[in-house]
């Protein structure tokens, strides 16, 4: 068995790879290694409105029961939501079950330390031995050391709520904003809070039925939220994915901003108001060109991670950086979470657009997003560390980097999951860079792809 752990928790079809018993497993080795620090651990579990999460949250509490753990349901809720309930109810760890932005019949387990953060890769590993070494590590717990369930005095989604309105001072009164709720996590909270703002909201994706979160909707479907913006005559839409952790805009004219967009303007009115600290923003290397052109422009500094909210966050975390994220969605502001939140970065973005006196077609128009073409070069495993190294190759990358120098960027890397190499070229005409891109991956995969035979 390979590693249980990815990038983002355990995840797997619910009930074939991600089944029960793993859950189960997972509860009880998690706790055990709180267990080392605190001998009645409190975990605070929260989920997304998947068919599979009540299967999963079963189990799972179940194992951290068994092994001398108190648990602590919060139900359906964002994910960045258990982030900040572990630090109010002053847990030992929390836990969300949700796939992110997958289809309904995927599910994952993500954990959470005491003070909001993802586990680290140490802790993850010491849980993945007790399970693949087929350790019991409920032998001895009985009568009065099994665990218990907590009721807390307060409701989680009200105490999310609260914390962010908190996070704002303004108000939204009459103004028109669709939010699409991806039939996931966020389909209540979400509309709560703007309504509290006093904004006059239209919600789709907001009738969850266990099989439809992401389900053409949401931030990887802003399809129907751009014809209701339009619909609508709205100022902005708010599209967020199944455990609410990413945001994806609509502007007033029903086209799309990406996260790059987003950090951009929400980066700017940071600065402008003294809260940027050393005026320095993280993103990863797929960021656009055109970001960085924007940053430039704008006195601001760029710090640059692999890709993942993982390694955005501990870069921000190693140099103080207050705002960071990804093209996908995922912003983290230091200020006032520990992970991906995509209703407090919509609540972020909202004051910047009240601040600006614009509409968000006009802020949109300030940041240029450059043309980006992506081209997967399918290759054999044996050579994904080594194909860099021919020569004819890198003599065709000099060739294509020389070509956008000025105007856009060539970025290559491996997929981490599958036997492809990605070869994404920006550049300020598609037409002019997509020959470029084709031409280079079929190199690449010309000369590193076997035969099927010898696949």
């Amino acid at each position: 068995m390979g590693r249980l752990f990815g990038t983002d928790g355990v995840r797997g079809v619910a009930g074939r790879e991600l089944t029960p018993e793993l859950a189960f497993k997972l509860g009880k080795a998690g706790t055990s290694v709180l267990k080392k620090t605190n001998e009645r651990p409190v975990i605070v579990i929260g989920k997304d409105t998947r068919i599979s999460g009540d299967m999963l949250e079963s189990a799972l509490a179940a194992g951290i029961l068994a092994v001398g753990g108190n648990v602590m349901l919060a139900g359906v809720v964002p994910t960045p939501a258990i982030a900040y309930l572990a630090r109010h109810y002053h847990a030992d760890a929390g836990i969300v079950i949700s796939a992110s932005h997958n289809t309904f019949e995927y599910n994952g387990i993500k954990f959470f330390n005491g003070d909001g953060y993802k586990l680290d890769d140490l802790l993850e590993e010491k849980i993945e031995d007790i399970i693949l070494s087929s350790v019991d590590a409920s032998n001895h717990v009985t009568g009065e050391k099994i665990g218990r369930r907590l009721e807390a005095e307060e409701d989680a989604s009200d105490l999310y709520v609260n914390h962010l309105l908190e996070t704002v001072s303004y108000r939204l009164d009459g103004r028109k904003i669709v939010l699409d709720c991806a039939n996931g996590a966020s389909y209540r909270i979400a509309e709560r809070v703007y309504r509290s703002l006093g904004a006059d909201v239209t919600v789709i994706g907001n009738e969850p039925d266990g099989i439809n979160i992401n389900d053409s909707c949401g931030s990887t479907h802003p399809e129907k939220l751009q014809e209701e913006v339009l619909r609508q005559g709205a100022e902005i839409g708010l599209a967020f994915d199944g455990d609410a952790d990413r945001l994806i805009v609509v502007d007033n004219l029903g086209r799309v901003l990406d996260g790059d967009k987003t950090i951009a303007i929400c980066a700017r009115m940071l600065k402008k108001e003294g809260r940027l600290q050393d005026d320095r923003v993280t993103v990863t290397v797929m960021s656009n060109i055109g970001f960085h052109k924007a940053m430039e422009e704008a006195g601001i500094s760029v710090d640059v991670t692999g890709v993942g909210d993982r390694y955005v966050l501990e870069r921000m975390r190693e140099t103080g950086c207050m705002i960071g994220g990804e093209q996908s969605g995922h912003i983290i502001f230091a200020e006032h979470t520990t992970t991906g939140d995509g209703i407090l970065s919509s609540l972020q973005l909202m004051e910047a657009l009240l601040a600006s006196g614009k509409t968000m077609a006009q802020l949109s128009d300030e940041i240029r997003i450059y043309p980006q073409v992506l081209v997967n070069a399918r290759i054999h495993n044996d050579f994904k560390k080594t194909w860099q190294k021919d020569p004819e190759v890198a003599a065709e990358i000099a060739a294509v980097e020389k070509a956008v120098e000025g105007s856009g960027r060539l970025l290559i890397r491996p997929s981490g999951t599958e036997p492809l190499v990605r070869v994404m070229l920006e550049g300020s005409d598609t037409e002019e860079i997509r020959p470029l891109a084709e031409r280079l991956a079929s190199l690449i995969e010309s000369k590193f792809r076997k035969s099927d035979e010898e696949e």
